[in-house]
Protein backbone atom coordinates (compact mmCIF):
# COMPACT_ATOMS: atom_id res chain seq x y z
CA UNK A 1 0.00 0.00 0.00
CA UNK A 2 1.42 3.13 -0.82
CA UNK A 3 -0.02 7.00 0.42
CA UNK A 4 1.54 10.11 -0.81
CA UNK A 5 -0.05 13.45 -0.18
CA UNK A 6 0.15 15.86 -2.93
CA UNK A 7 0.84 19.73 -1.47
CA UNK A 8 0.36 22.31 -3.23
CA UNK A 9 1.52 25.71 -1.32
CA UNK A 10 -0.13 28.43 -3.18
CA UNK A 11 -3.55 27.13 -2.50
CA UNK A 12 -2.28 25.62 0.87
CA UNK A 13 -4.06 22.70 -0.58
CA UNK A 14 -3.69 18.52 -0.05
CA UNK A 15 -4.16 15.71 -2.79
CA UNK A 16 -3.36 12.34 -2.22
CA UNK A 17 -2.44 9.54 -4.17
CA UNK A 18 -3.37 5.58 -2.62
CA UNK A 19 -2.27 2.84 -4.30
CA UNK A 20 -2.39 -0.71 -3.66
CA UNK A 21 -2.15 -3.90 -5.61
CA UNK A 22 -1.67 -2.15 -9.10
CA UNK A 23 -5.00 -0.31 -8.63
CA UNK A 24 -4.64 3.76 -7.54
CA UNK A 25 -7.34 6.43 -6.37
CA UNK A 26 -6.85 10.28 -6.38
CA UNK A 27 -8.56 12.38 -3.42
CA UNK A 28 -9.55 16.03 -3.99
CA UNK A 29 -7.03 16.27 -7.25
CA UNK A 30 -6.42 19.92 -8.77
CA UNK A 31 -7.12 20.94 -12.30
CA UNK A 32 -4.00 19.42 -14.35
CA UNK A 33 -4.54 15.90 -14.46
CA UNK A 34 -1.08 15.00 -15.86
CA UNK A 35 1.10 14.97 -12.69
CA UNK A 36 -1.57 12.00 -11.42
CA UNK A 37 -1.59 9.88 -14.51
CA UNK A 38 1.68 10.17 -15.24
CA UNK A 39 2.73 8.92 -11.51
CA UNK A 40 0.22 6.06 -12.19
CA UNK A 41 2.02 5.06 -14.83
CA UNK A 42 5.16 5.08 -13.21
CA UNK A 43 4.19 2.93 -10.50
CA UNK A 44 2.43 0.22 -12.97
CA UNK A 45 -1.02 1.29 -11.84
CA UNK A 46 -4.53 1.86 -13.00
CA UNK A 47 -6.35 4.45 -11.94
CA UNK A 48 -9.76 2.94 -10.63
CA UNK A 49 -11.52 6.23 -8.30
CA UNK A 50 -11.18 9.77 -8.35
CA UNK A 51 -12.51 10.54 -5.22
CA UNK A 52 -14.10 14.43 -4.39
CA UNK A 53 -14.37 14.82 -0.63
CA UNK A 54 -17.15 17.62 -1.05
CA UNK A 55 -17.60 20.54 -3.88
CA UNK A 56 -14.39 22.29 -3.45
CA UNK A 57 -14.71 26.68 -3.29
CA UNK A 58 -11.15 27.26 -3.18
CA UNK A 59 -9.77 25.96 -5.88
CA UNK A 60 -11.40 23.60 -9.44
CA UNK A 61 -10.58 20.55 -9.48
CA UNK A 62 -9.85 18.18 -12.43
CA UNK A 63 -11.65 15.55 -10.98
CA UNK A 64 -13.97 15.58 -15.04
CA UNK A 65 -11.13 15.87 -16.91
CA UNK A 66 -8.76 12.85 -14.67
CA UNK A 67 -11.90 10.43 -15.43
CA UNK A 68 -12.77 11.14 -19.51
CA UNK A 69 -8.74 10.35 -19.40
CA UNK A 70 -8.52 7.17 -17.21
CA UNK A 71 -11.78 5.56 -17.26
CA UNK A 72 -11.70 6.39 -13.73
CA UNK A 73 -15.55 6.46 -11.81
CA UNK A 74 -16.07 9.93 -9.72
CA UNK A 75 -17.36 9.19 -6.55
CA UNK A 76 -18.71 12.04 -4.00
CA UNK A 77 -20.63 12.24 -0.89
CA UNK A 78 -24.40 11.45 -0.10
CA UNK A 79 -26.68 14.29 -1.49
CA UNK A 80 -23.95 15.54 -4.26
CA UNK A 81 -25.69 16.71 -7.48
CA UNK A 82 -23.45 17.94 -10.12
CA UNK A 83 -24.46 18.39 -14.39
CA UNK A 84 -21.32 15.38 -15.25
CA UNK A 85 -21.67 11.36 -14.72
CA UNK A 86 -20.54 10.53 -10.99
CA UNK A 87 -21.20 8.08 -8.72
CA UNK A 88 -23.19 9.65 -5.17
CA UNK A 89 -21.83 6.66 -2.88
CA UNK A 90 -24.10 6.14 0.21
CA UNK A 91 -22.71 6.44 4.28
CA UNK A 92 -20.77 3.70 5.36
CA UNK A 93 -20.15 1.97 1.93
CA UNK A 94 -17.14 0.80 1.05
CA UNK A 95 -14.86 0.77 -2.36
CA UNK A 96 -12.66 -1.87 -2.90
CA UNK A 97 -8.78 -0.91 -4.05
CA UNK A 98 -6.05 -3.47 -4.56
CA UNK A 99 -5.86 -5.00 -1.24
CA UNK A 100 -7.38 -1.80 0.99
CA UNK A 101 -10.83 -0.54 1.17
CA UNK A 102 -11.93 2.97 1.13
CA UNK A 103 -15.04 3.44 3.36
CA UNK A 104 -17.30 6.80 2.82
CA UNK A 105 -17.90 8.55 6.37
CA UNK A 106 -20.72 10.86 5.47
CA UNK A 107 -19.57 14.25 7.69
CA UNK A 108 -22.24 16.75 6.81
CA UNK A 109 -21.17 20.35 7.91
CA UNK A 110 -18.43 22.28 5.95
CA UNK A 111 -21.06 21.34 3.16
CA UNK A 112 -23.96 18.51 3.20
CA UNK A 113 -22.47 16.16 0.56
CA UNK A 114 -18.84 16.65 2.83
CA UNK A 115 -17.64 13.02 3.06
CA UNK A 116 -14.35 11.52 4.54
CA UNK A 117 -12.47 8.78 3.39
CA UNK A 118 -11.51 6.18 6.09
CA UNK A 119 -8.73 4.03 4.85
CA UNK A 120 -8.53 0.55 6.02
CA UNK A 121 -5.64 -1.61 5.04
CA UNK A 122 -5.03 -4.93 4.02
CA UNK A 123 -5.31 -5.82 7.30
CA UNK A 124 -8.61 -4.80 8.07
CA UNK A 125 -6.98 -2.10 10.03
CA UNK A 126 -8.19 1.12 9.82
CA UNK A 127 -5.46 3.26 9.07
CA UNK A 128 -6.11 7.03 7.64
CA UNK A 129 -9.02 8.77 6.87
CA UNK A 130 -8.92 11.80 4.45
CA UNK A 131 -11.34 14.43 6.03
CA UNK A 132 -11.51 17.06 3.00
CA UNK A 133 -12.73 20.36 4.63
CA UNK A 134 -14.82 18.35 8.14
CA UNK A 135 -11.03 18.39 9.78
CA UNK A 136 -7.93 20.54 9.63
CA UNK A 137 -5.23 19.84 11.82
CA UNK A 138 -6.17 22.75 14.48
CA UNK A 139 -9.18 23.45 12.93
CA UNK A 140 -12.19 22.67 11.14
CA UNK A 141 -13.91 23.29 7.82
CA UNK A 142 -15.70 26.68 8.31
CA UNK A 143 -19.54 26.12 7.66
CA UNK A 144 -20.59 29.23 6.05
CA UNK A 145 -20.22 28.78 2.47
CA UNK A 146 -23.20 26.52 2.00
CA UNK A 147 -26.09 28.79 3.52
CA UNK A 148 -29.14 28.35 1.77
CA UNK A 149 -32.90 28.79 2.01
CA UNK A 150 -33.58 28.07 5.86
CA UNK A 151 -30.21 26.26 5.94
CA UNK A 152 -27.81 28.75 8.38
CA UNK A 153 -24.16 29.07 9.68
CA UNK A 154 -25.60 27.50 12.57
CA UNK A 155 -27.11 24.76 11.18
CA UNK A 156 -24.10 23.77 9.45
CA UNK A 157 -22.31 24.38 12.28
CA UNK A 158 -24.12 21.92 14.38
CA UNK A 159 -24.15 19.15 11.69
CA UNK A 160 -20.65 19.60 11.94
CA UNK A 161 -20.04 18.92 15.77
CA UNK A 162 -22.33 15.82 15.35
CA UNK A 163 -20.51 14.42 12.15
CA UNK A 164 -16.99 15.09 14.58
CA UNK A 165 -17.96 13.28 17.43
CA UNK A 166 -20.34 10.55 15.99
CA UNK A 167 -17.64 9.47 12.66
CA UNK A 168 -14.40 10.66 13.65
CA UNK A 169 -13.90 10.93 17.24
CA UNK A 170 -14.68 7.14 17.80
CA UNK A 171 -11.79 6.27 15.05
CA UNK A 172 -8.81 5.33 16.99
CA UNK A 173 -6.48 7.34 18.11
CA UNK A 174 -3.84 6.26 16.17
CA UNK A 175 -5.84 7.03 12.68
CA UNK A 176 -3.69 9.46 10.74
CA UNK A 177 -5.58 12.31 9.62
CA UNK A 178 -5.24 13.73 6.14
CA UNK A 179 -6.84 17.05 5.41
CA UNK A 180 -7.64 19.13 1.79
CA UNK A 181 -5.64 21.94 3.77
CA UNK A 182 -3.44 23.88 5.97
CA UNK A 183 -2.39 26.99 7.24
CA UNK A 184 -2.53 29.84 4.74
CA UNK A 185 -6.18 28.53 2.88
CA UNK A 186 -9.07 30.36 3.72
CA UNK A 187 -11.46 27.34 4.17
CA UNK A 188 -10.67 27.56 8.31
CA UNK A 189 -9.13 30.40 10.85
CA UNK A 190 -7.13 28.42 12.99
CA UNK A 191 -4.94 25.56 10.88
CA UNK A 192 -1.58 24.16 11.86
CA UNK A 193 1.58 24.30 9.44
CA UNK A 194 1.84 20.83 9.76
CA UNK A 195 -0.35 18.73 7.05
CA UNK A 196 -1.05 15.56 8.39
CA UNK A 197 -1.15 14.28 12.49
CA UNK A 198 -2.63 11.55 14.36
CA UNK A 199 -6.44 11.54 15.78
CA UNK A 200 -5.65 11.31 19.05
CA UNK A 201 -3.21 13.97 19.05
CA UNK A 202 -5.71 16.57 17.39
CA UNK A 203 -8.16 15.34 19.95
CA UNK A 204 -5.74 16.55 22.80
CA UNK A 205 -5.12 19.64 20.84
CA UNK A 206 -7.69 20.79 18.39
CA UNK A 207 -10.02 23.20 20.31
CA UNK A 208 -12.83 21.75 17.99
CA UNK A 209 -12.37 18.18 19.10
CA UNK A 210 -12.55 18.81 22.97
CA UNK A 211 -14.78 16.33 24.05
CA UNK A 212 -16.10 18.57 27.09
CA UNK A 213 -17.25 21.12 24.51
CA UNK A 214 -20.95 21.10 24.06
CA UNK A 215 -22.91 22.07 20.79
CA UNK A 216 -24.00 25.81 21.68
CA UNK A 217 -20.17 26.20 22.82
CA UNK A 218 -18.74 24.51 19.63
CA UNK A 219 -21.07 26.72 17.06
CA UNK A 220 -19.86 29.45 19.05
CA UNK A 221 -16.09 28.63 18.94
CA UNK A 222 -16.28 27.49 14.77
CA UNK A 223 -18.03 30.88 13.86
CA UNK A 224 -16.10 32.88 15.84
CA UNK A 225 -13.43 35.49 14.23
CA UNK A 226 -14.98 34.20 10.47
CA UNK A 227 -13.80 36.61 7.74
CA UNK A 228 -16.04 36.72 4.32
CA UNK A 229 -15.51 34.26 2.12
CA UNK A 230 -13.33 35.34 -0.83
CA UNK A 231 -15.56 36.22 -3.62
CA UNK A 232 -14.54 33.52 -6.05
CA UNK A 233 -15.53 30.67 -3.49
CA UNK A 234 -18.95 30.63 -5.09
CA UNK A 235 -18.09 30.36 -8.42
CA UNK A 236 -15.51 28.02 -8.54
CA UNK A 237 -18.32 25.59 -6.23
CA UNK A 238 -20.51 26.43 -9.83
CA UNK A 239 -17.96 25.32 -11.84
CA UNK A 240 -16.88 21.98 -10.00
CA UNK A 241 -20.66 21.15 -10.25
CA UNK A 242 -20.43 21.40 -14.15
CA UNK A 243 -18.02 19.97 -16.95
CA UNK A 244 -15.11 22.87 -16.89
CA UNK A 245 -13.57 23.26 -19.74
CA UNK A 246 -9.84 20.59 -19.75
CA UNK A 247 -7.03 22.55 -19.05
CA UNK A 248 -5.28 21.13 -22.15
CA UNK A 249 -7.68 23.64 -24.13
CA UNK A 250 -6.83 26.49 -21.31
CA UNK A 251 -3.23 26.10 -21.82
CA UNK A 252 -3.48 26.49 -25.85
CA UNK A 253 -5.72 29.60 -25.68
CA UNK A 254 -3.61 31.08 -22.85
CA UNK A 255 -0.03 30.52 -24.24
CA UNK A 256 -0.09 32.80 -27.42
CA UNK A 257 3.24 34.91 -27.48
CA UNK A 258 1.68 38.39 -28.26
CA UNK A 259 4.24 41.29 -29.81
CA UNK A 260 3.43 44.81 -28.28
CA UNK A 261 1.18 46.10 -30.38
CA UNK A 262 -1.43 43.31 -30.08
CA UNK A 263 -0.91 43.29 -26.23
CA UNK A 264 -1.66 46.66 -26.43
CA UNK A 265 -5.08 46.54 -28.66
CA UNK A 266 -6.41 43.81 -26.52
CA UNK A 267 -6.09 45.18 -23.53
CA UNK A 268 -7.59 48.69 -24.47
CA UNK A 269 -9.88 47.38 -27.13
CA UNK A 270 -11.38 44.17 -25.64
CA UNK A 271 -10.99 45.27 -22.13
CA UNK A 272 -8.65 42.71 -20.98
CA UNK A 273 -6.42 43.14 -17.71
CA UNK A 274 -2.77 43.52 -17.67
CA UNK A 275 -1.55 41.24 -15.02
CA UNK A 276 2.01 41.10 -14.17
CA UNK A 277 3.65 38.20 -12.31
CA UNK A 278 7.56 39.44 -12.24
CA UNK A 279 9.05 39.97 -8.92
CA UNK A 280 7.67 42.97 -6.65
CA UNK A 281 11.43 44.78 -6.99
CA UNK A 282 10.70 44.34 -10.61
CA UNK A 283 7.59 45.73 -10.77
CA UNK A 284 8.04 48.94 -9.09
CA UNK A 285 10.81 49.52 -11.14
CA UNK A 286 9.36 49.86 -14.36
CA UNK A 287 5.40 48.01 -15.33
CA UNK A 288 3.27 48.44 -18.08
CA UNK A 289 1.10 51.46 -17.55
CA UNK A 290 -2.11 50.35 -15.62
CA UNK A 291 -1.07 46.72 -14.77
CA UNK A 292 -2.00 44.99 -11.93
CA UNK A 293 1.21 43.08 -9.77
CA UNK A 294 0.10 39.75 -8.50
CA UNK A 295 3.60 38.04 -8.30
CA UNK A 296 4.06 34.55 -9.04
CA UNK A 297 6.08 33.76 -6.10
CA UNK A 298 3.54 34.09 -3.81
CA UNK A 299 0.17 33.88 -2.60
CA UNK A 300 -0.50 34.14 -6.39
CA UNK A 301 -4.01 32.62 -7.02
CA UNK A 302 -5.39 33.21 -3.83
CA UNK A 303 -5.18 36.66 -4.34
CA UNK A 304 -6.10 36.75 -8.12
CA UNK A 305 -9.42 35.22 -7.21
CA UNK A 306 -9.70 37.67 -4.26
CA UNK A 307 -9.08 40.82 -6.46
CA UNK A 308 -10.32 39.88 -9.95
CA UNK A 309 -13.98 39.86 -9.01
CA UNK A 310 -14.97 38.08 -13.01
CA UNK A 311 -13.76 34.51 -13.48
CA UNK A 312 -14.49 35.61 -17.33
CA UNK A 313 -12.48 38.31 -17.29
CA UNK A 314 -10.03 38.58 -20.22
CA UNK A 315 -6.35 38.66 -18.99
CA UNK A 316 -2.75 39.07 -21.20
CA UNK A 317 0.09 38.39 -18.49
CA UNK A 318 3.76 39.57 -18.13
CA UNK A 319 5.85 37.23 -16.86
CA UNK A 320 9.39 36.14 -16.57
CA UNK A 321 10.96 33.92 -20.00
CA UNK A 322 9.81 30.72 -19.71
CA UNK A 323 7.10 30.57 -16.56
CA UNK A 324 4.13 31.30 -19.14
CA UNK A 325 2.71 27.61 -18.62
CA UNK A 326 2.72 28.11 -14.95
CA UNK A 327 1.16 31.10 -15.44
CA UNK A 328 -1.89 29.93 -17.34
CA UNK A 329 -2.17 26.79 -15.53
CA UNK A 330 -2.23 28.78 -11.96
CA UNK A 331 -4.98 31.00 -13.09
CA UNK A 332 -7.01 28.04 -14.10
CA UNK A 333 -6.74 26.22 -10.92
CA UNK A 334 -9.42 29.08 -9.19
CA UNK A 335 -11.30 29.30 -12.40
CA UNK A 336 -9.40 32.27 -14.44
CA UNK A 337 -9.67 30.96 -18.13
CA UNK A 338 -10.26 33.41 -19.71
CA UNK A 339 -6.21 34.16 -20.40
CA UNK A 340 -5.41 35.39 -24.12
CA UNK A 341 -1.44 35.33 -24.08
CA UNK A 342 1.52 37.01 -22.73
CA UNK A 343 4.07 39.88 -23.80
CA UNK A 344 6.76 38.25 -26.02
CA UNK A 345 9.97 39.33 -24.96
CA UNK A 346 8.65 40.89 -21.98
CA UNK A 347 9.27 44.51 -20.48
CA UNK A 348 12.05 44.63 -23.60
CA UNK A 349 10.19 44.17 -26.16
CA UNK A 350 7.68 46.86 -25.46
CA UNK A 351 10.55 49.54 -24.59
CA UNK A 352 12.02 48.64 -28.02
CA UNK A 353 8.67 49.45 -29.14
CA UNK A 354 8.66 52.86 -28.27
CA UNK A 355 6.03 52.06 -25.71
CA UNK A 356 6.02 53.81 -22.42
CA UNK A 357 6.64 52.54 -18.55
CA UNK A 358 5.71 53.36 -14.93
CA UNK A 359 7.11 53.04 -11.90
CA UNK A 360 6.19 52.88 -7.84
CA UNK A 361 8.44 54.75 -5.40
CA UNK A 362 9.57 51.71 -3.05
CA UNK A 363 11.52 53.11 -0.18
CA UNK A 364 13.60 51.24 2.81
CA UNK A 365 12.24 51.16 6.26
CA UNK A 366 15.16 53.09 7.35
CA UNK A 367 14.57 55.95 5.18
CA UNK A 368 10.46 55.76 6.34
CA UNK A 369 11.96 56.15 10.29
CA UNK A 370 13.85 59.20 8.67
CA UNK A 371 10.74 60.76 7.59
CA UNK A 372 8.45 60.14 10.22
CA UNK A 373 10.98 62.33 12.32
CA UNK A 374 10.57 65.22 10.07
CA UNK A 375 7.13 65.17 8.43
CA UNK A 376 3.84 63.61 9.87
CA UNK A 377 2.78 60.65 7.02
CA UNK A 378 -0.39 58.69 6.01
CA UNK A 379 1.01 55.05 6.77
CA UNK A 380 -1.60 52.54 4.57
CA UNK A 381 -1.03 48.86 6.81
CA UNK A 382 -2.89 46.65 3.94
CA UNK A 383 -2.37 43.37 6.27
CA UNK A 384 -5.05 41.55 7.37
CA UNK A 385 -6.89 42.61 10.63
CA UNK A 386 -5.51 40.01 12.82
CA UNK A 387 -2.23 41.48 11.72
CA UNK A 388 -2.82 44.92 12.28
CA UNK A 389 -4.01 44.32 15.97
CA UNK A 390 -1.32 42.16 17.43
CA UNK A 391 1.31 45.16 16.27
CA UNK A 392 0.91 48.13 14.03
CA UNK A 393 2.99 51.52 13.36
CA UNK A 394 0.93 54.05 15.28
CA UNK A 395 -1.22 56.25 13.49
CA UNK A 396 -1.04 53.87 10.47
CA UNK A 397 -4.71 53.37 9.07
CA UNK A 398 -5.57 49.51 8.38
CA UNK A 399 -7.07 48.60 4.93
CA UNK A 400 -6.41 44.91 4.15
CA UNK A 401 -5.80 44.37 0.76
CA UNK A 402 -8.86 41.50 0.14
CA UNK A 403 -10.89 44.54 0.80
CA UNK A 404 -9.31 47.30 -0.76
CA UNK A 405 -11.59 46.97 -4.29
CA UNK A 406 -14.24 47.79 -1.79
CA UNK A 407 -13.39 50.57 0.52
CA UNK A 408 -10.98 52.25 -2.09
CA UNK A 409 -13.45 55.14 -1.35
CA UNK A 410 -12.08 56.10 2.22
CA UNK A 411 -8.58 56.80 0.23
CA UNK A 412 -8.10 60.65 -0.91
CA UNK A 413 -6.34 60.96 -4.40
CA UNK A 414 -4.84 63.99 -3.03
CA UNK A 415 -2.46 62.29 -0.51
CA UNK A 416 1.14 60.20 -0.23
CA UNK A 417 0.51 56.79 1.24
CA UNK A 418 3.52 54.92 2.32
CA UNK A 419 1.91 51.17 2.11
CA UNK A 420 3.10 48.24 3.79
CA UNK A 421 2.27 44.79 4.98
CA UNK A 422 4.30 42.07 6.34
CA UNK A 423 6.96 41.89 3.95
CA UNK A 424 6.20 43.84 0.69
CA UNK A 425 4.00 41.59 -1.62
CA UNK A 426 0.78 42.52 -0.89
CA UNK A 427 2.06 46.18 -0.60
CA UNK A 428 2.70 45.96 -4.49
CA UNK A 429 -0.30 44.39 -5.24
CA UNK A 430 -2.10 47.32 -3.18
CA UNK A 431 0.50 50.16 -4.84
CA UNK A 432 -0.55 48.59 -8.43
CA UNK A 433 -4.02 48.47 -8.33
CA UNK A 434 -4.76 52.08 -6.50
CA UNK A 435 -1.91 53.44 -9.38
CA UNK A 436 -4.02 51.98 -12.20
CA UNK A 437 -7.44 53.90 -10.14
CA UNK A 438 -5.89 57.43 -10.24
CA UNK A 439 -3.66 57.37 -7.19
CA UNK A 440 -0.27 59.02 -7.97
CA UNK A 441 1.24 59.30 -4.71
CA UNK A 442 1.93 56.12 -3.50
CA UNK A 443 5.18 55.31 -1.55
CA UNK A 444 5.83 51.36 -1.24
CA UNK A 445 7.87 50.56 1.96
CA UNK A 446 10.19 47.69 1.16
CA UNK A 447 10.63 44.54 3.22
CA UNK A 448 7.10 45.84 5.04
CA UNK A 449 6.32 45.62 8.87
CA UNK A 450 8.99 42.91 8.99
CA UNK A 451 11.64 45.31 8.03
CA UNK A 452 9.80 48.18 10.11
CA UNK A 453 9.84 46.07 13.34
CA UNK A 454 14.01 45.94 12.78
CA UNK A 455 14.15 50.17 13.23
CA UNK A 456 12.51 52.65 15.65
CA UNK A 457 9.97 53.29 14.15
CA UNK A 458 7.46 53.98 17.15
CA UNK A 459 4.41 50.24 16.85
CA UNK A 460 1.47 49.76 18.84
CA UNK A 461 1.63 46.48 20.22
CA UNK A 462 -1.65 44.69 21.37
CA UNK A 463 -2.75 44.20 25.27
CA UNK A 464 -4.28 41.69 26.51
CA UNK A 465 -7.08 42.66 28.91
CA UNK A 466 -6.54 41.28 32.64
CA UNK A 467 -8.90 41.29 35.32
CA UNK A 468 -7.58 43.28 38.17
CA UNK A 469 -8.71 41.68 41.34
CA UNK A 470 -10.79 43.69 44.27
Amino acid sequence: MKVEQIYTGCLAQGAYYIESAGEAAIIDPLRESAPYIEKAQREGANIKYVFETHFHADFVSGHVDLSQKTGAKIIYGPGANADFDFYESKDGEEFPLGDIKIKVLHTPGHTLESATYLLIDENGKEAAIFSGDTLFIGDVGRPDLAQKGNLTQEGLAGMLYDSLRSKIMTLPDDVVVYPAHGAGSACGKNMSKETSDTLGHQKETNYALNAKLTKPQFIEAVLDGLLPPPQYFAQNVAMNKSEAIGLDKVLEKGQVPLDPDTFESIANHEGALVLDTRSAAAFAEEHVPNSIFIGIDGGFAPWVGALIPDLQQAIVFISDEGREEEVVTRLSRVGYDNTLGYLKGGLSAWKAGGKETESIKSIPAEELENSLNSHELNILDVRKPGEFTAEHVKEAFNLPLDYLNSNMHELDKNKTYHIHCAGGYRSMIASSILKSRGFEHLVDIAGGFNAISKTNVPTTEYVCPTTVAK
